[in-house]
């Protein structure tokens, strides 16, 4: 970062989550264990070959699983969550109105956390629409 010229701002902690369908076997449960886990396909997002272990958007990525499917896309793993009983690990911060109302998050019984941060050119600028972005991201987290 510091070679490029990157600043970084923490926008939040978060407990990582389950993303599941409100109709899978575990979406009655008040928290999910990676064991409870294990007979479900793991939904994530393909990163490429060069350096993909540094890019990877999920918590927890490392964990190896019996069933994994690798999506290129939002709408793809979203329906794969739903049609397989498939899961992917979050920040918990789900929109109804983005995302339907198929898609449940539920607690992770798990240690970890992860931090949510918005990445900036040091010596640019946010744009006044960036700049409500953040604003908004922190508005709707709190």
């Amino acid at each position: 970062m510091d070679d490029n010229n990157l600043i970084y701002k923490k926008l939040f902690r978060a407990k990582p989550h389950v993303f599941i369908s409100k109709n899978h076997p575990l979406s009655n449960k008040k928290e999910i264990t990676l064991d409870e886990l294990d007979n479900y396909p793991y939904l994530s997002f393909e990163q490429g070959n060069h350096n993909s272990f540094y890019f990877s958007e999920e918590i927890l990525s490392t964990v190896r699983r019996n069933k994994n499917i690798r999506v290129r896309d939002r709408a793809t793993l979203f329906n794969l969550l739903i049609g397989l009983n498939g899961y992917t690990v979050s920040s918990g911060v789900l929109d109804e109105g983005l995302n339907g109302e198929d898609i449940i998050s539920v607690p992770l019984n798990n240690d970890d956390y992860m931090d949510v941060i918005a990445i900036m050119h040091k010596n640019v600028l946010l744009s006044e629409m960036g700049q409500f972005y953040l604003e908004s991201i922190n508005k709707y987290c709190e």
